[in-house]
């Protein structure tokens, strides 16, 4: 692109005055207000707001003040999309040497790093540096430590189109800036903010139980665990109330180094809890608080060195965090993973272990924060459209009965989607107020705006308690959960603020700071009522077997408070399977559309429909099995047909990453719908209409890949009416391999723990030990008309877990893999074989060769896999499978002859390239297989009788 002419003078300009400027009398406001705002507004950012937009909107934001090592400073600038932090700058003036100034490069890392950013910038226009901010800064790092780039101010013009292409607002929105930072990161290693901080706060628990534990003989398991969470919640908002200014800072840091420091904090944690009016500090039953008073924590006895290591890493230098920049979403994805370990102990010994639940879903999977951002601007977003604050807050004197908007997650955990929906209402509330009169709102007893000194519009703490209060509620069955939820909404209360804004409106608004959540944010089971115990005699049940029930009165603890059931429901709900315990009888009893094999997600969705409003709104992310599972048919008509879903979104890639678990997300209310848009998202934030079903159809067939169209089902009735596999052939699943006698399924099901375990409870062998021992064919070793041998052997009987006829394991037999993909992966094999759970067998009825080699050729070739993935409505695109019924129905048509030929050739070829040893022989045979395949497909589609036009569809319909 053209290099701007303004560059040009400014770097001119400075290369004319270059000595004066860096003789230190050219101070940093001077530098920022000739040289650096100037620059940045030529890559395209708004540096001063010259276009006036409300404080939600500002391209550049000049951050707040904060506390930094005892002196007052903050980023510079941040600069933003849509209100998100993209990078921050720091400026310095010319005197102060970038290239090699440790403490600047420090400084501006610290802050790119707390703020979980990818890169950020440190400029004083002699140079501009770019940082890599997912690196863990250390004060000893030298300034080149994390240094992506580094630009010299004569060497702007010339290297203008590069800079450009990294920094300005252009390619950021067009997605250049992201990839820059992508590209870094493949560099070098990272160690993100939330694993670290994950990591103290991890180990802060284990210090404090072990030392609680020791000095506090009398506490039981549970007031342990919620000892050390209390405790550290306290130390952690307190830190971060410093880093913002609302505390004094260092008032934790003099504690250090002193005696008995417990007392002196339970000292600071009762004038919080004067100040706060936070259940995280409750201790005064008189005060009216709804929150749980806390009887117990501030007699506990606890250790100074443990404290005094707790609240040293809590500052420069030992601590890379500035909090004033943590923000409210990190916390939560730090604390998700906090809370996915217990403290317990045996044999008098302090143990940190993973939560059963946790262990049996594979970890912890926190929810992306563009997910809550999708699903809260199409609920909350589109319920505020076109209503007034007065209307969205419950005081329209012109309806009868008003009521605000109520929001809940019934399965919060640590609170990502409330704070989402919390901030959402921030904003909203904010430039509303703005856009009807600012000066009105900021006035009278109960004013809603204040003029920040940062010269925007800002709404009081009063009118943030009123709407957190209003709107946001909250449940889950973890104590522990709901305190965090309540702790990441008190600092969301916070952000933005400080202590004179703080102590003014104390003062004006004669109350103290936070808000009481108690009516809220509670502790339960969102699937179990009080009528749990008609089931079970609640004098049979130990205390721990009911604090795990923990039963939740939905209308004691809400409804009967504000007389009505929730607007919008919205969240991520367990997905664990629901396997047989106490709780199975109640779910069995009270939930009616479950099917097969539960999972909690389902039971959530059916219990939603009796917590939202005729007109409300439900939205989940949750596992795609049930679109279009038989298992759940009956949910799906319950969402469909009773109660219309209207949107789906499904997704090209994995949302979480570290769980192979293909997921949607559905936004539907209890009105019955005519149509269900559908959304495609084809990267992480990235979200596209796509396609409209018509719901008629998707009653009839399950929620269907939206590419199905009329010629897909034409097609289909028309080769349904030859007959079906199960007429030609017998089909069945592979084995299971695990012995039963001495220990059972379970050895199957939970798996060897051990070699020696896998020996005794398997039939497995390296060798072939006897006539019982056949040779072990896997899915994977499977693959176009074509296999091979694991290697091992297993010995085949009864004596198996799930043995299967024996004539499917001796008998010649076609093998398919249970996978879709463009084509089947199938093969016959001939000899004995013992074929595993990952393939299906079909064997001819007339033991006929012919017919092997005709439904391997249907199965391998293009028409076999777009048949079964259209009708059976499988989409998936990360493990699509399909069932034995699916293959048992397959049609198989009358005209079979070509097909056979084809299939010879393209094996005889197959063989032929394996023994190969020429590399252009090989190339040759690969050619011949190719057109092969084409001839196979040809065949297929003639015997089915499909036209040209037909063919078409389906070839296009395929899987790439």
């Amino acid at each position: 692109m053209a290099v701007p002419e303004k560059l040009r003078e400014l770097v001119s300009l400075y290369e004319e005055n270059r000595t004066e400027y860096r003789s230190g009398k050219f101070n940093e406001t001077q530098a920022r207000i000739q040289f650096i705002n100037p620059l940045f507004e030529l890559l395209g950012w708004d540096v001063s707001n010259k276009n006036e937009y409300a404080e939600l909107y500002k391209d550049v934001v000049h951050e707040d003040a904060v506390k930094i090592g005892g002196r007052t400073k903050a980023p510079d600038y941040s600069f933003r999309i849509g209100g998100a932090r993209k990078f921050f700058l720091e400026a310095k003036k010319p005197a102060v040497p970038v290239t090699d100034d440790i403490p600047s490069a420090y400084q501006l890392r610290r802050y790119g790093w707390s703020a979980k950013l990818s890169l950020s910038v440190l400029s004083n226009f002699e140079d501009l540096a770019i940082y890599d901010c997912r690196i863990k800064p250390e004060p000893s790092d030298k300034a080149s430590k994390a240094r992506v780039k580094i630009y010299h101010f004569k060497d702007y013009v010339e290297h203008w189109d590069e800079i450009y292409s990294i920094l300005s607002k252009e390619s950021v929105l067009r997605g250049s800036f992201d990839k820059f930072s992508n590209d870094a990161r493949k560099k070098r290693g990272t160690a993100q903010v939330d694993d670290a901080f994950l990591d103290d706060i991890e180990s802060w628990r284990e210090a404090l139980a072990k030392n609680i534990f020791l000095r506090n003989k009398t506490l039981s398991i549970r007031e342990l665990n919620t000892a050390v969470q209390r405790t550290i919640d306290r130390i952690v908002f307190l830190r971060i109330a410093e880093d913002r200014g609302i505390e004094p800072y260092g008032t934790l840091g003099n504690l250090k180094g002193t005696k008995n420091i417990y007392a002196a904090l339970c000292e600071l944690f009762r004038k919080a809890d004067a100040r706060y009016n936070s259940g995280l500090f409750h201790f005064d039953e008189a005060d009216g608080s709804q929150e749980t008073l806390d009887n117990f924590t501030l007699d506990l006895k606890i250790d100074d060195k443990v404290l005094h290591e707790i609240i040293k890493g809590l500052y420069y230098p030992d601590s890379p965090y500035v909090f004033s920049v943590l923000s409210a979403d990190i916390l939560g994805q730090v604390y998700e993973q906090f809370l996915g370990k217990v403290i317990s102990h045996s044999k008098n010994a302090i143990t940190i272990t993973e939560k059963p639940e946790v262990k049996k879903a594979g970890g912890v999977y926190y929810t992306p924060s563009y997910i809550a951002e999708f699903i809260v601007e199409n609920t909350i977003g589109k319920w505020v459209s076109g209503r007034t604050p007065n209307q969205v807050s419950g005081n329209d004197a012109r309806v009868k009965d008003s009521a605000p908007l109520r929001i809940i997650d019934p399965a919060c955990g640590s609170g990502s989607f409330l704070i989402v929906a919390y901030q959402y209402l921030l904003n909203w509330y904010c430039t509303k107020y703005v856009e009807e009169n600012a000066e009105k709102h900021a006035k009278g007893r109960d004013p809603k705006l204040y003029y920040a000194a940062g010269g925007e519009w800002r709404l009081t703490i009063a009118e943030k308690r009123r709407i957190l209060t209003s709107h946001i509620f909250g449940v889950d069955i973890d104590p522990q959960a709901v305190e965090v939820t309540k702790l990441s909404l008190l600092l969301k209360v916070l952000e933005g603020e400080n202590g004179d804004v703080v102590s003014s409106q104390m003062d004006l608004f004669k109350m103290r700071v936070l808000p009481d959540l108690g009516k809220n944010i509670k502790c339960g089971n969102s699937l179990i009522g009080d009528d749990f115990y008609e089931l079970f005699d609640a004098d049979s049940l130990s205390l721990d077997e009911r604090l795990s029930v923990n039963t939740f009165n939905w209308d004691r603890e809400f409804f009967k408070g504000f007389k009505g059931k929730f607007d919008i429901l919205i969240g991520n709900p367990p997905y664990l399977y629901s396997s047989a315990g106490e709780n199975k009888k109640y779910f069995s009893e009270h939930y009616k559309y479950s099917q097969y094999q539960t999972d909690f997600y389902q039971y959530f969705i059916e219990k939603s429909y009796t917590l939202v409003k005729d007109n409300g709104v439900i939205s989940y992310i949750v596992p795609d099995s049930w679109l279009n599972s038989s298992n759940f048919s009956n949910l799906r008509k319950l969402m469909v047909e009773v109660n219309g879903v209207n949107t789906l979104v499904f997704f090209d890639y994995l949302v979480f990453k570290s769980a192979s678990i293909e997921n949607t997300i559905f936004i539907g209310s209890p009105t019955q719908s005519n149509s269900i848009s559908v959304v495609r998202s084809s990267a992480p934030g990235v979200f596209t209409d796509y396609a409209v079903l018509d719901t008629s159809k998707v009653i009839a067939r399950g929620i269907i890949d939206p590419r199905y169209t009329e010629a897909d089902e034409k097609i289909i009735a028309k080769v349904d009416t030859f007959s079906p596999a199960s007429e030609r052939y017998d089909i069945n699943r592979g084995l299971h391999a695990y012995r039963t006698d001495g220990y059972g399924k379970s050895a199957y099901q939970d798996g060897p723990q051990t070699k020696a375990d896998k020996d005794k409870r398997s039939y497995h062998s390296e060798e072939k030990l006897n006539d019982t021992y056949l040779p072990e064919i896997r899915g994977r070793d499977v693959g176009f008309f074509d296999y091979c041998y694991s290697g091992s052997f297993i010995s085949y009987g009864d004596w198996l877990a799930e043995p299967r006829p024996e004539r499917f394991m001796r008998a010649p037999k076609v093998v398919l893999r249970k996978t879709l993909g463009r084509r089947l992966s199938c093969a016959i094999i001939e000899e004995p074989a013992a074929v595993d759970q990952a393939l299906y067998i079909a064997i001819s009825k007339n033991s006929s060769a012919d017919d092997l080699k005709l439904l391997a050729g249907l199965a391998g070739s293009t028409f076999g896999a777009w048949y079964i993935r259209t009708k059976y409505a499988i989409y998936d695109r990360l493990h699509p499978w399909y069932t034995k019924k699916n293959l048992a129905d397959f049609p198989i048509p009358e005209s079979t002859s070509p097909i056979i030929s084809v299939y010879e050739k393209i094996t005889s070829k197959r063989a032929r390239f394996k023994e190969s040893k020429l590399e252009q022989e090989r190339n040759l045979l690969l050619a011949d297989i190719e057109r092969l395949e084409t001839s196979l497909d040809d065949a297929v589609f003639n015997a089915y009788g499909l036209t040209d036009s037909e063919k078409a569809v389906v070839l296009s319909g395929a899987l790439d």
